[in-house]
Protein backbone atom coordinates (compact mmCIF):
# COMPACT_ATOMS: atom_id res chain seq x y z
CA UNK A 1 0.00 0.00 0.00
CA UNK A 2 3.04 2.28 0.73
CA UNK A 3 4.97 1.13 -1.81
CA UNK A 4 2.13 2.49 -4.06
CA UNK A 5 2.76 6.10 -3.17
CA UNK A 6 6.15 6.07 -3.43
CA UNK A 7 5.67 4.68 -7.19
CA UNK A 8 3.01 7.98 -7.30
CA UNK A 9 6.08 9.92 -6.20
CA UNK A 10 8.01 8.89 -9.26
CA UNK A 11 5.34 9.13 -12.05
CA UNK A 12 4.32 12.65 -10.60
CA UNK A 13 8.10 13.91 -10.46
CA UNK A 14 8.58 12.54 -13.76
CA UNK A 15 5.50 14.16 -15.26
CA UNK A 16 6.88 17.43 -13.65
CA UNK A 17 9.92 17.63 -15.33
CA UNK A 18 8.88 16.47 -18.63
CA UNK A 19 6.48 19.60 -19.04
CA UNK A 20 9.10 21.56 -16.96
CA UNK A 21 12.47 20.50 -17.12
CA UNK A 22 13.88 23.10 -15.02
CA UNK A 23 10.52 23.09 -12.52
CA UNK A 24 12.92 21.01 -9.44
CA UNK A 25 15.75 23.46 -10.21
CA UNK A 26 14.11 26.24 -9.30
CA UNK A 27 12.28 24.74 -5.95
CA UNK A 28 15.66 24.50 -5.00
CA UNK A 29 17.65 27.67 -5.40
CA UNK A 30 14.66 29.81 -3.87
CA UNK A 31 11.37 29.64 -2.02
CA UNK A 32 9.00 32.95 -2.26
CA UNK A 33 5.71 32.33 -1.48
CA UNK A 34 3.14 35.44 -1.78
CA UNK A 35 0.76 33.61 0.83
CA UNK A 36 0.32 31.78 3.78
CA UNK A 37 -2.66 29.69 3.85
CA UNK A 38 -3.98 28.33 7.49
CA UNK A 39 -6.06 25.51 7.17
CA UNK A 40 -8.04 22.69 8.36
CA UNK A 41 -6.47 19.62 8.44
CA UNK A 42 -8.72 17.80 6.84
CA UNK A 43 -7.84 15.51 3.76
CA UNK A 44 -10.69 16.86 1.39
CA UNK A 45 -9.02 20.23 1.85
CA UNK A 46 -5.58 20.57 -0.51
CA UNK A 47 -4.20 23.96 -0.34
CA UNK A 48 -2.16 24.18 -3.43
CA UNK A 49 -4.82 22.18 -5.63
CA UNK A 50 -7.66 24.73 -3.94
CA UNK A 51 -6.23 27.49 -5.47
CA UNK A 52 -4.08 26.06 -8.48
CA UNK A 53 -0.74 26.97 -7.36
CA UNK A 54 2.16 24.98 -7.83
CA UNK A 55 4.74 23.66 -5.13
CA UNK A 56 6.86 27.30 -3.73
CA UNK A 57 4.47 29.41 -4.06
CA UNK A 58 2.16 28.68 -1.01
CA UNK A 59 3.29 28.31 2.18
CA UNK A 60 1.07 25.98 4.83
CA UNK A 61 -0.04 25.47 8.20
CA UNK A 62 -2.91 23.47 8.78
CA UNK A 63 -4.50 22.27 12.44
CA UNK A 64 -7.82 20.85 13.06
CA UNK A 65 -10.50 23.02 12.44
CA UNK A 66 -8.19 25.79 11.22
CA UNK A 67 -7.28 27.95 14.38
CA UNK A 68 -4.95 30.59 15.09
CA UNK A 69 -4.25 30.38 18.91
CA UNK A 70 -2.15 33.05 20.31
CA UNK A 71 -0.64 30.03 23.06
CA UNK A 72 0.00 27.59 20.28
CA UNK A 73 3.91 27.61 19.50
CA UNK A 74 3.71 25.97 16.06
CA UNK A 75 1.41 28.43 14.20
CA UNK A 76 2.94 31.38 15.62
CA UNK A 77 6.61 29.78 14.38
CA UNK A 78 4.78 29.40 11.01
CA UNK A 79 3.55 32.79 11.06
CA UNK A 80 6.48 34.63 12.21
CA UNK A 81 8.60 32.52 9.42
CA UNK A 82 6.12 33.41 6.80
CA UNK A 83 5.83 37.10 7.40
CA UNK A 84 9.19 38.47 8.49
CA UNK A 85 11.64 35.86 7.19
CA UNK A 86 9.48 34.93 3.74
CA UNK A 87 7.55 38.09 3.84
CA UNK A 88 4.92 36.60 2.58
CA UNK A 89 1.65 39.45 1.21
CA UNK A 90 -1.49 37.83 2.25
CA UNK A 91 -2.46 35.42 4.86
CA UNK A 92 -5.53 33.11 3.78
CA UNK A 93 -7.26 31.91 6.92
CA UNK A 94 -9.27 29.03 5.34
CA UNK A 95 -12.25 27.06 6.92
CA UNK A 96 -14.61 24.58 5.35
CA UNK A 97 -18.23 24.04 5.20
CA UNK A 98 -19.05 20.44 7.24
CA UNK A 99 -15.98 21.01 9.29
CA UNK A 100 -15.45 17.90 12.04
CA UNK A 101 -13.89 19.61 14.14
CA UNK A 102 -16.38 22.64 14.09
CA UNK A 103 -19.34 19.74 14.68
CA UNK A 104 -17.23 17.97 17.48
CA UNK A 105 -16.71 21.53 19.49
CA UNK A 106 -20.76 21.74 20.20
CA UNK A 107 -21.82 18.32 20.38
CA UNK A 108 -22.29 16.70 23.27
CA UNK A 109 -19.91 13.79 23.27
CA UNK A 110 -16.48 13.54 24.98
CA UNK A 111 -14.01 13.77 22.01
CA UNK A 112 -10.74 13.46 24.75
CA UNK A 113 -7.62 15.66 24.20
CA UNK A 114 -9.13 17.10 20.96
CA UNK A 115 -12.04 18.95 23.12
CA UNK A 116 -8.84 21.20 24.66
CA UNK A 117 -8.20 22.39 21.32
CA UNK A 118 -11.48 22.76 20.10
CA UNK A 119 -12.50 25.06 23.25
CA UNK A 120 -11.84 28.61 21.21
CA UNK A 121 -15.15 27.33 18.85
CA UNK A 122 -17.07 26.92 21.58
CA UNK A 123 -16.36 30.64 22.73
CA UNK A 124 -17.30 31.74 19.07
CA UNK A 125 -20.72 29.52 19.41
CA UNK A 126 -21.37 30.66 22.60
CA UNK A 127 -20.43 34.33 21.29
CA UNK A 128 -22.95 33.80 18.92
CA UNK A 129 -25.89 31.89 20.28
CA UNK A 130 -28.53 33.82 20.03
CA UNK A 131 -28.14 33.72 16.05
CA UNK A 132 -27.06 29.98 15.93
CA UNK A 133 -30.37 29.18 17.92
CA UNK A 134 -32.26 30.38 15.24
CA UNK A 135 -31.37 27.84 12.89
CA UNK A 136 -33.76 24.25 12.52
CA UNK A 137 -31.12 22.96 10.54
CA UNK A 138 -28.50 21.00 12.05
CA UNK A 139 -26.21 20.77 8.75
CA UNK A 140 -26.73 24.78 8.18
CA UNK A 141 -26.09 25.62 11.64
CA UNK A 142 -23.36 24.11 11.67
CA UNK A 143 -21.93 25.93 8.65
CA UNK A 144 -22.80 28.93 9.74
CA UNK A 145 -20.51 28.38 12.76
CA UNK A 146 -17.61 27.61 10.07
CA UNK A 147 -18.09 31.12 9.16
CA UNK A 148 -17.95 32.49 12.30
CA UNK A 149 -15.14 30.68 12.98
CA UNK A 150 -13.30 31.84 10.19
CA UNK A 151 -14.13 34.98 11.38
CA UNK A 152 -12.62 34.65 14.71
CA UNK A 153 -9.20 33.27 13.19
CA UNK A 154 -8.85 36.35 10.84
CA UNK A 155 -9.26 38.54 14.31
CA UNK A 156 -7.01 36.66 16.04
CA UNK A 157 -4.15 36.77 13.55
CA UNK A 158 -5.06 40.63 12.91
CA UNK A 159 -4.24 41.04 16.37
CA UNK A 160 -1.07 39.16 17.09
CA UNK A 161 2.19 40.56 17.93
CA UNK A 162 4.01 39.04 14.75
CA UNK A 163 1.63 40.76 12.77
CA UNK A 164 1.81 44.47 14.03
CA UNK A 165 5.30 44.06 14.34
CA UNK A 166 5.05 43.44 10.65
CA UNK A 167 2.72 46.58 9.47
CA UNK A 168 4.87 49.03 12.01
CA UNK A 169 8.14 47.89 9.87
CA UNK A 170 5.92 48.99 7.22
CA UNK A 171 5.60 45.71 5.34
CA UNK A 172 2.15 45.77 3.84
CA UNK A 173 0.77 42.13 4.54
CA UNK A 174 -3.05 41.55 4.58
CA UNK A 175 -5.04 38.92 6.04
CA UNK A 176 -7.79 37.15 4.38
CA UNK A 177 -11.24 34.98 5.26
CA UNK A 178 -12.01 31.83 2.96
CA UNK A 179 -14.52 29.35 3.42
CA UNK A 180 -14.34 26.01 1.17
CA UNK A 181 -17.31 23.80 -0.33
CA UNK A 182 -15.90 20.41 -0.84
CA UNK A 183 -19.23 19.92 -1.98
CA UNK A 184 -18.71 22.56 -5.16
CA UNK A 185 -14.58 23.28 -5.07
CA UNK A 186 -15.19 26.51 -4.37
CA UNK A 187 -14.03 29.18 -2.21
CA UNK A 188 -15.99 32.05 -0.37
CA UNK A 189 -14.86 35.39 0.71
CA UNK A 190 -16.07 36.54 4.27
CA UNK A 191 -15.40 40.11 2.83
CA UNK A 192 -13.26 40.54 6.72
CA UNK A 193 -9.92 41.37 4.77
CA UNK A 194 -7.77 43.38 7.30
CA UNK A 195 -4.61 45.14 5.66
CA UNK A 196 -3.76 47.41 8.81
CA UNK A 197 -4.06 48.44 12.44
CA UNK A 198 -6.89 51.04 11.54
CA UNK A 199 -8.44 48.63 8.84
CA UNK A 200 -9.14 45.66 11.53
CA UNK A 201 -11.09 47.27 14.08
CA UNK A 202 -14.46 46.90 12.27
CA UNK A 203 -13.84 42.87 12.71
CA UNK A 204 -14.45 43.44 16.65
CA UNK A 205 -17.49 44.76 15.61
CA UNK A 206 -19.23 41.53 13.60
Amino acid sequence: MVDSLIENNRLWAREKTRVDPDFFSRLVRQQAPDYLWIGCSDSRVPANEIVNLDPGELFVHRNVANLAPAQDANYLSVLQYAVHVLKVKHVLVVGHYGCGGVRAAINSKDHGLIDHWLSPIRDVAHNHRHELSAFDDDNAKIDRLCELNVIAQVRNVSVNPIIHSAWVQGHQVAIHGWVYSIANGLVTDMNVSVRSMADRQRLFDI
